[in-house]
């Protein structure tokens, strides 16, 4: 077999680990010739090849230099890898791909999720972050491989065969010039293949180790990604939905049309100290419709209260389970059909009505199951803010379809909006709570509070029952 590899490596802040991947690649048994992009001259030894020169001028480009290089070699290799200089790829990541390349129809591509590691040594996937998740519904197995679609498509590399690679550029979705959509410009060059030129990548999750690949600046620890034990409760739940009749629906479509998805659902929420101070002091049990990982229900059960959710899917219920929150499976009507008996205190919806086709049908729904008097507590994006009103009006990337929901999967969702369908749903309108961002502070208080409805990033609106 033999192989190109193509990284991209902008400056110098990475050669570091550069040069701890062409050590990988050189000591491997098969034949591996090396390409490295870049804006400026390296000296990087025998044997490595450098290409300077960006494509564009933004220098977030860079990785799409690698994609003319790769069609102009197609017919000298078997083999063809790309990676960024901080994305180690070892020799049984290459193994493992061939060996399920066999058995993997024509449209699946064997892919990989990245991890790194802290200074106390636990593992995190900076792949598993925000709106992205499984698809419970792709879970696969070939012999003895499993694998599922994560919808996450990045991981800062990937691998095609050279049979792959001609289908890619024969879609017409491969060769063309720096873009972004969904991805931003730099994920976006890394992604193509799956998200341009019409193949979809799968994760074989029962060799997961074999399908993981390091980061090596470890540089978004702290910051984003998922602690290995919650990722690995997940990849169960994933090897047994099965076995184990398991709900494969997701709950709604999480990630909206517009611009790098943005005002997507967040799985990965955090608890929202707001949130919980909003919760009766004499409440003793909520539902929570639209949950995550659990991270704000985890926290109620740590207070004593009972907590059920709705997940957005059995997957990601299992982190929420761990937390000692009550599960309910299934779509709007099997979840109220089984709370059917229920009353509960309070009802969390967060982030959820701008996303879902029919916001009323969800919250007058749910509100018949909550007992007297009790409690509705919604958090939507603030679409009333000065900042995204001016680029509405300026039709910038991102804005343009915002109001229309069949274009870009979000209802606008401001004050007065939530106000109208709580009272439309026979709800006490009570207290709103502006979520203002640091930069709208001063503004915040040079206005005495005033103009918060247009300085805020997010709302959250308190209900009643009548």
């Amino acid at each position: 077999m033999k192989a190109l590899v193509g990284i991209a490596s902008y400056g110098t802040g990475n050669d570091e680990h550069l040069h701890r991947l062409l050590e990988e690649y050189r000591r491997m048994r098969s034949d591996v010739d090396i390409v490295v992009f870049s804006n400026i001259a390296k000296q990087l030894g025998p044997g490595v090849e450098v290409v300077v020169g960006l494509p564009a001028t933004n220098p977030w480009s860079l990785p799409f230099a690698h994609k003319r290089l790769f069609a102009e070699r197609l017919n000298r290799y078997d083999l063809f890898i790309y990676s960024e200089d901080d994305t180690l790829i070892e020799e049984r990541n290459i193994e493992a791909f061939l060996r399920v390349t066999k058995i993997l129809p024509a449209g699946l591509i064997a892919g990989y999720l990245r991890t790194e590691r802290a200074r106390d040594g636990k593992v995190y996937f900076s792949t598993v972050n925000s709106h992205f998740h499984w698809d419970p519904a792709s879970v696969t197995t070939l012999g003895e491989y499993t694998f599922a679609y994560f919808s996450n498509e990045h991981s800062a590399c990937y691998l095609l065969t050279r049979e792959q690679l001609k289908k890619a550029i024969e879609s017409g979705g491969f060769l063309i010039g720096p873009h972004e959509g969904r991805y931003d410009l730099l994920v976006t060059a890394a992604t193509d293949p799956y998200a341009q030129c019409g193949f979809r990548k799968m994760v074989c999750i029962s060799h997961l180790d074999d399908f993981t690949v390091r980061h090596l600046t470890n540089k978004y620890v702290g910051r984003m990604g998922l602690e290995a034990s919650d990722l690995y409760r997940q990849i169960d739940v994933l090897l047994r939905i099965e076995r184990d009749h398991l709900p494969k629906e997701v709950l709604f479509n999480p990630e909206t049309k517009v611009f790098h998805a943005k005002w997507s659902k967040n799985y990965y929420e955090p608890s929202c100290p707001e949130m919980v101070s909003l919760i009766p002091r004499d409440a003793c049990s909520v539902l929570s419709v639209g949950c995550g990982w659990g991270a704000l229900e985890g926290e109620l059960v740590q207070k004593g209260l009972r907590v059920v959710a709705v997940p957005m899917d059995s997957v990601i219920a299992s982190c929420a389970k761990a937390r000692g929150v009550e599960i309910i499976y299934g779509d709007l009507e099997a979840a109220r059909k089984q709370l059917s008996r229920e009353r509960f205190n309070c009802l969390v919806v967060s982030n959820v009505l701008h996303l879902v086709e029919e916001p009323l049908k969800w919250v007058s729904t749910f509100v018949e199951l909550l007992s007297d008097h009790g409690m509705v507590i919604v958090k939507v994006p603030n679409f009333a803010q000065v900042t995204t009103v001016w680029r509405r009006f300026r039709r910038e990337p991102g804005y343009q379809d915002l109001g229309d929901y069949g274009k870009s999967g979000v209802h606008l969702t401001t004050p007065g909006i939530i106000r109208e369908w709580f009272q439309r749903c026979g709800l006490a309108v009570g207290r709103t709570v502006c979520m203002i961002p640091q930069r709208g502070h001063l503004a915040h208080w040079v206005t005495l509070g005033l103009a918060d409805p247009l300085l805020a990033e997010e709302l959250m609106v308190v209900g009643t029952k009548n």
